[in-house]
């Protein structure tokens, strides 16, 4: 028996929910546990804000997206004060462990949380953008991609009325897993990707070759990080905000003008944005997203403390936070070759 913390921090995901009830239903029923989580991630932590959590009262959350507890990307350690705030909190809830459910930003404080003595910690990864290592999988990751490729399905038709390119900017930071996957699944005539900088007369010239065999429909997919390679494509460096992250946005509409101004093909653009993250999971991130919260709380007490619950070949294992914080997963080759022998032309090799 034991009292655990949970949170949830930086971007909300389809499947939070379902980590935290099942989470909490095996702790509850299984191991005896009492279960506390915290308001607004690491800010409850800081601010002293959490609440019980039960079987009762997770009761209707498994198909519920965002997060019941609530995000933010607020930490111990963005304010003088703030580790000494989370430390007094956690002694007095008295905590003998924190599930931190997060992305690779996220997962990086928990570490540092379980290294600098803060509290025990277990991370569980929790990303649409799939760019996690040490994992084959986050949840999320297929809710967002079967929302493109839904959006992509749809602009195909609407795209053949008019004979329009229609270019899609998808969510991407670092690595473009919704877009080469939404790209496979959707039919795109080509995926830009932040892995492989792309020269626009490239992309203008697969436009081009396809409308004059007399193909006058062309989806572009767009991941939000993706960028021209120097001297292809004047686009201005994004802003910074004060958790260090770009604001990005605003490839795909560059893009769009391009292909319009070099082509002479009408082109229009669609950005899905935040859509990505909400509403229901799929049934596959459900069931994902209750795997990792059982597999969590069965760390706490199986000597995994420190550790982070992954799946690999199919299979829900475990692996030292410390293999994981520092870096992300890129598009494997493999999946990139196969995207790049169905989309129109090859825009180059990792």
């Amino acid at each position: 028996m034991a009292r655990v913390g949970v949170l949830t921090s930086g971007g909300d995901c389809p499947g939070l929910n379902a980590v935290i009830r099942a989470l909490v239903r095996r702790g509850e029923r299984h191991w005896g546990d009492e279960l506390i989580g915290f308001h607004d991630g690491w800010v409850g932590v800081i601010e002293g804000r959490h609440q019980p959590l039960d079987v009762e009262v997770m009761r209707g959350f498994l198909t519920r997206g965002g997060t019941m507890l609530g995000t933010s990307r607020v930490h111990p350690w963005l304010t003088e004060d703030g580790a000494e705030r989370a430390r007094a909190t956690l002694a007095e809830v008295d905590v003998d462990a924190l599930v931190v459910i997060g992305g690779e930003g996220s997962l990086a404080i928990a570490y540092r949380a379980q290294v600098e003595g803060l509290v025990p910690v277990v991370g569980v990864p929790k990303t649409i953008d799939n760019d996690i290592p040490c994992t084959d999988q986050t949840f999320g990751f297929d809710t967002a991609v079967s929302v493109a490729t839904e959006a992509i399905d749809r602009l195909h038709t609407t795209a053949e009325s008019h004979d329009r390119v229609m270019v899609v900017e998808v969510m991407g930071r670092h690595v473009g897993h919704i877009a080469t996957w939404a790209g496979i699944a959707g039919g795109a005539t080509v995926t830009l990707v932040p892995e492989h900088p792309f020269e626009i007369e490239a992309v203008a010239e697969i436009v081009r070759r396809r409308h004059e065999r007399g193909r006058f429909a062309s989806i572009v997919v767009v991941a939000e990080g993706a960028r021209p390679a120097p001297g292809s494509l004047e686009f201005p460096e994004p802003e910074v905000d004060r958790f260090g992250h770009k604001r990005l946005g605003g490839i795909g509409s560059a893009v769009a003008v391009e292909i319009e101004r070099r082509t002479g093909y009408e082109t229009r653009v669609t950005v899905l944005g935040h859509v990505q993250r909400g509403g229901s999971p799929t049934a596959y991130d459900r069931v994902l997203s209750s795997r990792y919260g059982t597999a969590a709380i069965d760390a706490v007490h199986e000597g995994g403390l420190g550790d982070m619950v992954a799946l690999k070949g199919g299979l829900i294992s475990r692996v030292p936070l410390a293999d994981v914080v520092g870096r992300i997963k890129p598009v494997h080759e493999q999946v990139w070759d196969t995207a790049n022998s169905l989309f129109e032309a090859p825009l180059g090799q990792f």
